[in-house]
């Protein structure tokens, strides 16, 4: 790590320190740009990674993607160029060294956006790229992200000066060494281009039957050719793509609401409560009911020591 990386970095500790004073997830005033702050190891969390950058100040995260597994720190950050399930968690933290990291979510019109204002050149032929990768991080972004944060000390000023230093940022982002994988998510007519369309009807239908001959129709490929890109963007087949979600989903209900697991298993595009009970246990360790009333404990333990 240079020194000039070092001293950006320790003045995100500084900032992440001020306006992340108690351990979770918190919303900034700036609407795109969240802070973490965790004071030990995490259990792994199922969740759906959103468009986004990621950069860890201080600790180490573990991400997996269906079998691949990406570890990151504060030399590094993390890009997620599209909405796909993965498993994540802080594998370094204490209450004297706690995590600390920030997530800066982007949409595709904003790449497109920087794209065709500074007139980057893009290969729209490119293969379709794995939706997320690690990249080592560089002075000059890094400096943006610090300038970017540093607007919460100056609120007066997001308005205006946010949009331009996330504008910024993606610039930077697009001219580094995965710029070509990052810009195929806005570039239209690129297989990652079609392969995200495809993955956002997934999302919005995933509890109707996966009609994989529809989605390589939408995606303008062969069956054979929409299955190969597809998995080479998330890692997973369609249909593990989409149990995923389901799965997912359907410990959030649980969690949320007093709903009955074959209910749940129904709601979520399940026809048979028993194969669901088997792969939310593949997934998850435990059937539903014992991984629900083991999540609802710990949230009680964290709750009572005020650190979640």
């Amino acid at each position: 790590m240079s020194e000039e990386i070092r001293k950006h970095r320790n003045v995100l500790v500084q900032l992440l320190e001020r306006h992340a004073n108690q351990s979770g997830v918190h919303k900034t005033d700036i609407p795109s740009l969240f802070f973490i702050r965790h004071l030990q190891v995490t259990e792994p969390v199922h969740r759906v990674y959103n468009p986004s950058l990621c950069f860890i100040a201080q600790g180490s995260k573990e991400v997996l993607l269906a079998q691949e597994r990406y570890v990151y720190g504060p030399a590094d950050y993390l890009i997620s160029s599209m909405n796909v399930p993965v498993v994540g968690q802080v594998i370094h933290a204490s209450n004297e060294v706690p995590f600390l990291s920030l997530k800066l979510e982007f949409t595709q019109n904003q790449i497109l956006e920087v794209l065709n204002e500074y007139e980057l050149p893009i290969l729209t032929k490119e293969n379709a790229r794995r939706a997320l990768f690690v990249g080592q991080m560089e002075a000059s972004l890094l400096e943006a992200m610090v300038r970017l944060a540093r607007l919460l000390d100056h609120p007066a000023e997001i308005s205006f000066l946010a949009p331009l230093y996330i504008k910024e940022i993606l610039f930077r982002l697009l001219q580094g060494p995965y710029g070509v994988a990052l810009a195929q998510i806005a570039m239209e007519g690129s297989s990652t281009y079609r392969i995200r369309d495809t993955i956002e009807q997934i999302i919005r239908h995933r509890d109707q039957p996966l009609r994989i001959e529809s989605l390589a129709e939408t995606a303008r490929m062969s069956v054979s050719s929409f299955h190969r890109h597809f998995k080479e963007v998330t890692a997973m087949s369609p249909l593990q793509f989409q149990k995923q979600l389901r799965l997912q989903e359907a410990r959030r209900l649980l969690l949320s609401e007093s709903a009955d697991a074959a209910d749940v298993a129904f709601r979520v595009g399940y026809e048979s409560p028993s194969q669901f009970s088997r792969e939310y246990a593949r997934l998850f360790g435990c059937p539903p009911r014992t991984d629900i009333k083991q999540l609802k404990e710990k949230y009680d333990v964290l709750r009572d020591a005020n650190t979640f």
